[in-house]
């Protein structure tokens, strides 16, 4: 399964709702202001870093350039994806849980 996240961890509940529910094997795809979690030296970086061993995290790149986030900044093991990425994404998943 592929959830999508859009809220900010620092704002709402949305992505710690969605790590406790993502079963091994499912993709994470952080969009809009939920890039914020990618980012280095956040309160969030040990959960993202401990979800990851199960679960493949990725995060909308356009989003993280629109934001002014520097790239260099992403957590190890979180990978960019454009906008064909997302889409390849939501291809080869079964299902999709959009996290509002």
């Amino acid at each position: 399964m592929l959830h999508t996240v859009n809220k900010s961890p620092f704002e709402k509940r949305t992505l710690d709702s969605c790590l406790r529910m993502a079963r091994a094997g499912s993709a994470i795809l952080l969009i809009e202001d939920a890039v914020y979690a990618a980012m280095k030296g956040t309160i969030i970086e040990e959960k993202l870093r401990a979800v990851n061993k199960k679960c493949k995290i990725y995060a909308l790149e356009p989003d993280l350039k629109a934001r002014g986030l520097d790239l260099a900044d992403c957590i190890e093991g979180v990978e960019l994806v454009g906008y064909d990425g997302f889409v390849d994404l939501a291809v080869t998943h079964d299902k999709v849980q959009a996290w509002l």
